[in-house]
């Protein structure tokens, strides 16, 4: 039998539901340029900026691409069809050393943030599992059940991206999660890395509302390859309360990844700006808020007299006028019918207002 999505996982000393702050992963993904001091470096530009998790991602040519499948789609890449390698190649110069995982997994605990990493293969999830409180499905897997199944069974939480795939596709990938574990994070995702603006019509957030209404308190999160970061907070609003998008430290380095990265800078602005939102996206129970107090004082109208009245005066409509500011003891407007035919306990000023203490 299926689990109930958790509406609370924990993530080493992060708890992530809809009344913690949003979780933020950095994706340095490739953009350690084959260079174990670089990553290092970036895994502490991440914490510094603002970042809840550095992430990886194990991987080796042969186990991911087909050499031969992708000569054979010719010009048919998408946005791979710039590099100036082959597929094969980029993504051999792009691998992660996996005897640098320990290196990397003691940089991050060093530098306060946490580790993780999207394993690409049965093995290497095993490999990787001593070192991650967590895991990421990349869109690219959503169809293998298999390697999704293989990491639910970890017990640990799934990271799922449902990026390039339609209904039926993340249902089955989720019901592949739940059958095994209730910590499943959804994430919606395009999965297109030219940056173009015209992409901006195809980030659907909106179907974090669908995922809501399929999976009642399932988590939500955004994996994002857009720059900046107005699709974070369009997001965030939905209910997201994980992200992930690309980090680096420049946008001009050569390398598959590194032109719809993140920088430091624009990371920080990105955490300060989701922070500001979700002050004000609040609790949800519309109230007068405490900052509010004085100006409903202030800009409220209530009930006051509209000329001198003496004591036993009967009220009538030309009587009474509706004016600022209304002090707590005030009459409200709304009320006003309720004061005709009523007589009047004492002297009232023309402006004064009038209380229920005044009234016979």
């Amino acid at each position: 039998m299926a689990h109930r999505p958790s509406s609370v996982i924990q993530i080493e000393r992060k708890r992530i539901s809809r009344n913690d702050p949003v979780y933020f992963i950095a994706e340095i993904g490739s953009n350690f340029d084959r260079d174990l001091s670089r990553a290092k470096d970036l895994i502490h530009l991440a914490k510094e900026a603002g970042a809840d998790a550095a992430k990886f991602q194990h991987y080796t040519a042969p186990s991911l691409v087909s050499d031969y499948g992708f000569r054979q789609l010719g010009s048919r890449q998408s946005h791979q069809a710039a590099w100036k390698k082959s597929v094969f190649e980029t993504y051999q110069d792009a691998s992660l050393n996996r005897d640098w995982t320990a290196a990397l997994k003691q940089t991050c605990d060093q530098a306060g943030i946490t580790f993780f990493t999207s394993p690409y293969s049965l093995e290497l999830v095993n490999y990787v599992d001593p070192f991650v409180p967590a895991y990421k499905v990349g869109s690219g897997d959503i169809t293998w059940l298999e390697i999704i199944e293989h990491m639910a069974s970890k017990h640990k939480p799934v990271l799922l991206a449902t990026g390039a795939s339609d209904l039926e596709d993340v249902r089955r990938a989720v019901d592949a999660v739940l059958r095994v574990t209730p910590d499943l994070v959804l994430l919606q995702c395009n999965t297109n890395y030219t940056t173009g603006r015209e992409n901006y019509s195809y980030l659907q957030l909106n179907v974090l509302r669908e995922y809501e209404a399929l999976y009642p308190g399932v988590l939500l999160g955004l994996s994002d390859h857009m720059p900046g970061h107005v699709s974070v907070l369009g997001a965030v609003a939905l209910g997201a309360r994980v992200i992930e998008k690309h980090f680096t430290d420049s946008t001009d380095r050569e390398g598959p990844d590194h032109s719809f990265s993140m920088t430091p800078t624009t990371w920080r602005e990105m955490v300060v700006r989701t922070r500001e939102l979700e002050a004000s996206l609040g609790d949800g129970r519309k109230k007068i808020e405490d900052n509010e107090r004085e100006t409903a004082v202030l800009q409220r109208r209530c009930i006051r007299a509209s000329h001198d009245l003496g004591k036993d005066s009967l009220l009538g409509q030309g009587d009474l006028t509706m004016l600022r500011p209304c002090p707590a003891d005030g009459i409200a407007p709304f009320e006003f019918r309720k004061l005709l035919g009523r007589r009047l306990k004492r002297n009232v000023s023309a402006g004064e207002h009038l209380t229920w203490e005044d009234i016979v």
